[in-house]
């Protein structure tokens, strides 16, 4: 009777394993990571290696100078000369990029924010720094003063200490992080709604418990299967996040000089947090799903922890938030802010102990909320 708990794992580890959708769940999920990997790289290499023939076409309602010509060929700006009117009117119909007009001495950039027009606004603020600097120099050569004395005061060089990994790196990798805790907590919720909810509504689970078994050999061994399958998922997804890196390393130019793979400090942690964290949610899924009378409701009640698990990191890496020791120990939030600061080479041991010592906190909360959950007849029987 000592093993009852070893049995109940085999038997619940062949139901995940003969299940199409526990297993589709557990090894379809992390594809899509090197989806996400290469097609947001491509999306950022596209961006980054734009040509300027797809948002140089200016509009100017103006008389330009010569000096301006010059300047706007120089950098190989297209310059369509027409009236204010006309020149709205080829706007709107997707013929220009943008357009300017002038009143006295202020120049107005025309524009409705779409993705060319904010390519082709940049172009033009470049276009009227430049003319910029034209203008203050001849007006200081005609005042008879040196321009480099005025414009040239000082000087500011810059000395790069440390290389840093650029943005479409940091954002890539740690977006890649935050599908792989997704991908945890969805290969989750099937098999912990199945061996649960989905029990409770075809009566084996009235059936097992006539058995000699006591309830927490029950809870055990159905708690490491769905923790075993959602640790299979967060391997793979490591695994697959990596080789999808690589591969982006070397075929997008924007990762020249750039280093886009994890660092071992960030392969051994994500190891230690898809352990943590995949026992985390399997006992929270658990947990929510032995409170459902029926899969279907079981599947409702899980379906936000999909979502739970993904925008918060999402949001702290988006506004470049660092892990402190109160942010260390909040659920879900911590494993994200965790990595991201590891992978940008800010390894604060106290905060990643409080993360896993806080993990094994709220696990052990879990478990207690299970065996309760378990010791009730009326959950466990409710229909």
């Amino acid at each position: 009777m000592k093993n009852n708990w070893k049995n109940i794992l085999k038997k619940e580890l062949k139901e995940v394993f003969r299940d199409k959708k526990s297993l589709g769940m557990m090894l379809v999920i992390p594809i899509f990571i090197p989806l996400v990997v290469l097609g947001m790289s491509a999306l950022f290499n596209a961006q980054a290696n734009k040509d300027v023939k797809e948002y140089n076409k200016i509009g100017f309602a103006y008389e330009m100078t010569e000096e301006e010509e010059n300047i706007a060929k120089e950098m190989k700006i297209e310059m369509i000369k027409d009236s204010e009117e006309s020149l709205k009117e080829q706007y709107e119909k997707n013929e220009i990029n943008l357009y300017i007009t002038k009143q006295d001495n202020e120049y107005i950039i025309n524009t409705n924010g779409s993705e060319n027009s904010n390519y082709a606004k940049s172009l033009m603020k470049n276009y009227f720094e430049a003319y910029k600097q034209y203008l203050q120099q001849n007006y200081l050569q005609e005042n008879q003063m040196n321009p480099s004395d005025v414009l040239e005061i000082i000087k500011v060089e810059e000395n790069v200490l440390k290389k840093d990994e650029n943005y479409f790196a940091n954002y890539v990798k740690n977006y890649a992080f935050l599908f792989m805790i997704m991908a945890i907590t969805v290969s989750a919720t099937y098999p912990s709604t199945d061996t649960t909810a989905g029990e409770k509504e075809r009566g084996t689970l009235e059936t097992l418990l006539t058995f000699p078994i006591k309830s927490k050999d029950i809870i055990l061994g159905k708690f490491l299967c769905v923790s075993i399958s959602s640790i299979i998922t967060g391997i793979i997804s490591l695994i697959l996040a990596i080789i999808s890196l690589m591969l982006a390393q070397n075929m997008f130019s924007i990762y020249e000089e750039v280093n886009l793979l994890y660092n071992v400090p960030s392969i051994v942690v994500a190891v230690l947090i898809i352990f943590a964290y995949s026992i985390f949610i399997s006992g929270l899924c658990i947990s929510i799903a032995s409170t459902s009378k029926t899969f279907k409701e079981a599947q409702s009640a899980l379906t936000p922890l999909t979502f739970i698990s993904f925008f918060p990191g999402m949001i702290a890496f988006m506004i470049e938030v660092s892990a402190t020791p109160v942010l260390s120990i909040i659920p879900f939030l911590n494993y994200t802010i965790i990595f991201t600061d590891i992978t940008n080479g800010r390894m604060d041991y106290v905060n990643i102990a409080l993360m896993f010592v806080s993990t094994i906190v709220y696990i052990s909360l879990v478990l207690k909320v299970i065996i309760k959950q378990y010791k009730s007849e009326k959950i466990l029987f409710s229909k």
